[in-house]
């Protein structure tokens, strides 16, 4: 019984801390997105339309964009492809806010 405890608490640590790669790691593509195309100190909120499938985004367009000419729908375009999905499938709208600083 002490085993099976030990592995399953080792399967969770292991869980937790590949969440964690995955949010630091969106984080990331997050800000080279941003910095990439529009102003990091502004702020925007932008709305996608994309197809959902196998955990990914594709085909997506823009439906709004609060600043646009400023580069925030190019950012949100670049995020979607990294943007974690699951197990959601077909269209999917995306709002996307960009808070400035």
């Amino acid at each position: 019984m002490k085993k099976i405890i030990a592995i399953g608490g080792g399967l969770f640590v292991s869980l937790v801390l590949a969440n964690a790669s995955v949010a630091a790691s969106f984080e990331e593509s997050m800000a080279r997105c941003l910095s990439k195309h529009a102003n990091t100190r502004e702020a925007a909120t932008v709305m996608l339309e994309c197809s959902a499938d196998g955990g990914k985004l594709s085909g997506c367009k823009v439906l709004q964009d609060s600043a646009a000419g400023k580069g925030f729908d190019k950012a949100a375009l670049c995020v979607a492809e990294v943007l974690p999905m699951g197990a959601k499938t077909g269209q999917v709208k995306v709002p996307m806010r960009f808070p400035g600083s």
